[in-house]
């Protein structure tokens, strides 16, 4: 494990290597605990540099077996486990390095370089893995041709894999076999992979547009292999997509996905052989809820697009990862827009954007998209980089235009493909087709917080007209005291009475485009002509920009807009405003000791919204929820009492349930359906709606029959563990709950991914006896540190998804939290730096929670030997 040295990377310091690796040529001889790596590195001085300058190659817990310089042995080097410098290098400027290193792969429970975990040789290399493999400028901006020669026991190993196209391969004496990949693309080192072992597969062929056939295979472990039909499925779509949208056309003879079960990230787009977390790759209607499906669809997408936006182009250094990132985000965005409901879709990602990213805007971890200094890269794959980068390639694209944006990119891509560039490399590329200026754009990229934008407007009768004020602020956050107005475009709608959209015919204001509104100023007002009525005024339609908006609407407009306006976001967003000062309201009478009323008004409008046959079922879903306790408190901001925002909340979901269980039961009843499961948007969505139905009425009738009924009928994972949520949050300890849990248990228990929802369902239980709960869970024989998967199910559920029950008033969870943190980092500190960010909003908590958690905070930053990550989290979260 790196410990903390201290040194802090800054982006202003930034300077080109002295030296490139044209070519590299590894050959592995793998054994579970010696594995020898031989690098053969055609090394070229970089024009200008010195000849005196030494060759410094970053490593990690390495052992250098030996060096040689042109076949000659090396003399003139220092070497530790982390650095290796040779000096006396050869005069003329090409010369080639060959070097040896031991690894243990067994050992390595890190989780990043090549470790061998469940019988499998697994790599992870970004973002600086590959160091752990071998010595090598192991930054993004050195590409290499890459032939690597794999050699293994063929019965431990009979797959090998690597990036690029297989060359060669064959038997060999005792018992062993090779292969040999060659990747033509020049890449990172952090693109690089490889696995081996005894893997199951099913393979498939995609025919480009131009008639090349590809061959695609997913590797799984033995008797999953049906359980990849679906990822392979969503494989040949993204192909297909990529290719019909953005001209992208995949361009080596094979594709490979491998699916291994420990894994610290989602998946890893490396070129040509993606590594998953099997959780995004294996799902069947038995094991897999809709969700997972949609999570598989996005996530194969995702990587595979990662292949020009990210792979071809990649990022001239790690202060750059939203070039990649955040476009292909929002590519995956796109597709599994076009795959599913477009207005659902866009809804889902607005809630994660404001669940995960704005509080890390507006907490002490806040950061750019594109950062200016870390002292841990991994600490920055956060949701700033990945979900606000890929809201600003969504406002870039509404800000020039369709086509503009589609042609800047195809400029980008021929531009720059093969290189290693920077954000303004990108923005250039759009200014350069557009004719126009993106300085204020850009300042996005450089400016951390989330904008307020606080909206006005006066209408005249008259003279018939409407104007409308806009005024951007942006706070200081960590780092960044003074901010300039950004460019934010504010996509509006005027209603009128009628509830249609009132055309705007004239108008006076600069920055006006179509129905966008652009805000580039601290404060622009904007004027409208010919407006016949005083029209409810729609802002931020679709969230055209990642801002606070602040618009002074009565409750009847809110009301109105919710019945009423045509962008399915806003009227969703306007419901869902209600529902949350509802919520707020009750906390405080709560906390007053008052009773609590409820608005008729609010109680009808879910009513009308559930039966209203001209929706969705998923939207209708969507509407019928109440803002998560997570969200209540992101709101209220300040003096959080989790108890009481729970108890608010609880309070409003049975007044709904008794004013409507009717109603509800009518609708519930309809949408029972014996036939198969399938897992397209339609039928997901009206299996949502049923879910979100039947937590209601089992409110309504304080009974868990309806709950469990589900859960014995039903013939898909999404209604079982629908039914197993309801019993264990609500009917903890009851006989069918107890019934329900055990059951689950013996029918899935040799199934991990299903597992991981059994503990999960369990640590998210609301109650003040969680805690034990997740004590007695950790000690369950099927519960493993060395699994991300597992951990994340237990611990990151307990302290992200259980706000009553993690936020004890005693502070004991901290305690236990912090504990186990500790005990992770000895092992895998990137795991625990990532669960430790769970507790980002602590200050936001009410003063006695709040010095307990300070308490725990403390004692993590104070313990020596602290990984890199876990010091880098728990320092800049008590700044």
């Amino acid at each position: 494990m790196r410990t903390d040295t201290g040194h802090v990377f800054r982006l202003e310091d930034y300077r080109p290597s002295d030296y490139l690796i044209r070519e590299t040529a590894l050959s592995f001889d793998l054994e579970p605990e010696n594995t020898i790596v031989e690098a053969r590195l055609s090394i070229k001085r970089r024009e200008g540099a010195e000849h005196s300058v030494p060759l410094i190659l970053d490593g990690d817990e390495l052992t250098l077996i030996s060096l040689h310089i042109n076949d000659v042995p090396a003399t003139d080097y220092d070497v530790t486990p982390e650095l290796l410098t040779i000096r006396s290098l050869p005069y003329n400027a090409d010369f080639t390095l060959t070097i040896v290193t031991s690894i243990n792969p067994t050992t390595n429970r890190q989780l990043m370089g090549l470790y061998r975990s469940s019988n499998i040789y697994t790599t992870q290399c970004e973002a600086e893995g590959f160091r752990r493999i071998t010595y090598f400028l192991d930054r993004p901006d050195v590409l290499s041709i890459y032939t690597v020669r794999l050699e293994a026991d063929k019965a431990a190993a009979p797959v090998l894999l690597s990036n690029g196209n297989l060359q060669q391969s064959g038997a060999l004496d005792n018992s062993r076999h090779f292969a040999i990949w060659h990747d033509p693309h020049p890449k990172p080192s952090y693109l690089f992979a490889l696995v081996a072992g005894s893997l199951g597969s099913i393979s498939d062929i995609f025919t480009t547009g131009s008639g090349r056939v590809v061959a695609l295979n997913i590797y799984v472990e033995h008797g999953n292999e049906s359980r990849a039909l679906y990822a392979m499925d969503a494989l040949k779509r993204s192909m297909a997509w990529d290719e019909d949208v953005y001209g992208c056309v995949y361009d080596l003879d094979i594709f490979n996905i491998v699916a291994v079960s420990d894994f610290n990230m989602g998946a890893m787009e490396n070129k040509g052989l993606n590594i998953f977390n099997d959780k995004y790759v294996l799902a069947d209607p038995q094991t897999a809820t809709d969700a997972d499906y949609a999570g598989i669809e996005a996530v194969i997408a995702h990587e595979y697009f990662h292949n020009w936006t990210g792979n071809r182009i990649t990022c001239r250094d790690w202060f750059q990862l939203c070039l990649k990132e955040g476009l292909t985000v929002y590519r995956d965005h796109e597709f599994s827009s076009d795959q599913r409901s477009r207005a659902v879709h866009r809804i889902d990602e607005v809630k994660l954007l404001k669940s995960q990213q704005f509080p890390e805007d507006g907490g002490p971890l806040a950061h750019p998209v594109r950062p200016k200094e870390y002292r841990e890269i991994n600490n920055f794959y956060t949701a700033t980089v990945y979900e606000k980068g890929s809201e600003l390639i969504r406002m870039l694209r509404t800000i020039v235009g369709d086509d503009v944006y589609y042609q800047a990119l195809k400029l980008y891509f021929t531009r720059h493909d093969g290189q290693a560039v920077t954000i303004e490399d990108f923005i250039k590329s759009f200014e350069d087709v557009s004719g126009q200026s993106l300085a204020r754009f850009a300042l996005w990229y450089d400016q951390a917080g989330t904008p307020v934008v606080t909206a006005r407007s006066q209408y005249d009768e008259q003279n018939r007209s409407l104007q409308i004020i806009l005024e951007q602020k942006l706070a200081p956050t960590p780092g960044q005291s003074e901010k300039q107005p950004v460019h934010i475009p504010v996509q509006f709608g005027l209603i009128g009475a009628d509830g249609k959209d009132i055309p705007i015919t004239a108008h006076q204001g600069a920055g006006l485009q179509g129905d966008i509104l652009h805000l580039q100023e601290s404060t622009q007002s904007w004027t409208f002509f010919d407006i016949n009525e005083k029209p409810v005024l729609s802002l931020l339609r679709g969230f055209s920009a990642p801002v606070h908006l602040e618009q002074q609407l009565s409750h009847e407009e809110q009301v109105f807009l919710a019945r009423f306006d045509r962008d399915a976001f806003g009227r969703w967003q306007a419901l869902n405003h209600l529902l949350t000062t509802e919520i707020l309201k009750n906390v405080d009478e709560l906390h007053q000791q008052k009773p609590v009323q409820f608005d008729p008004q609010l109680l009808q409008l879910l009513a009308e919204t559930a039966q209203d046959e001209t929706l969705d079922h998923a939207f209708r879903a969507l509407c019928l929820s109440l803002p998560d306790e997570a969200d209540i408190a992101r709101v209220m901001g300040t003096n959080i009492d989790p108890d009481l925002i729970h108890q608010s909340r609880e309070t409003l979901l049975a007044a709904i349930a008794q004013a409507n269980a009717a109603g509800f039961t009518k609708i519930y009843e309809q949408l029972h359906d014996t036939a198969p499961f399938t897992p397209d948007a339609a039928s997901a969505g009206k299996r949502a709606l049923k879910a979100v139905l039947l937590n209601y009425l089992t409110i309504a009738e304080n009974s868990p029959a309806q709950a469990y009924a589900l859960y014995e009928q039903a013939n898909n994972m999404t209604d079982r563990f629908a039914a197993l949520t309801l019993l264990v949050h609500r009917f903890s300890g009851h006989p069918d709950t107890v019934k329900a849990l055990a059951q689950f248990e013996s029918d899935y228990q040799s199934i991990p991914l299903v597992m991981d929802k059994w503990f999960a369902v369990q640590a998210r239980r609301p109650s003040e006896h969680a805690l034990e709960t997740v004590e007695a869970l950790i000690n369950h024989k099927l519960f493993s540190f060395d699994n991300p998967n597992r951990c994340r199910s237990l611990l990151g559920s307990f302290a992200a998804g259980n706000p009553t029950g993690f936020n004890r008033a005693d502070g004991k969870a901290y305690v236990f939290f912090s504990t186990l943190i500790l005990q992770i980092d000895r092992e895998n500190p990137q795991l625990a730096s990532r669960l430790l960010t769970s507790l980002r909003s602590w200050r936001t908590l009410e003063p006695v929670r709040r010095a307990h958690l300070q308490s725990a905070l403390e004692r993590i930053a104070a313990s020596p030997n602290l990984s890199t990550d876990v010091r880098d989290i728990s320092e800049r979260m008590l700044a």
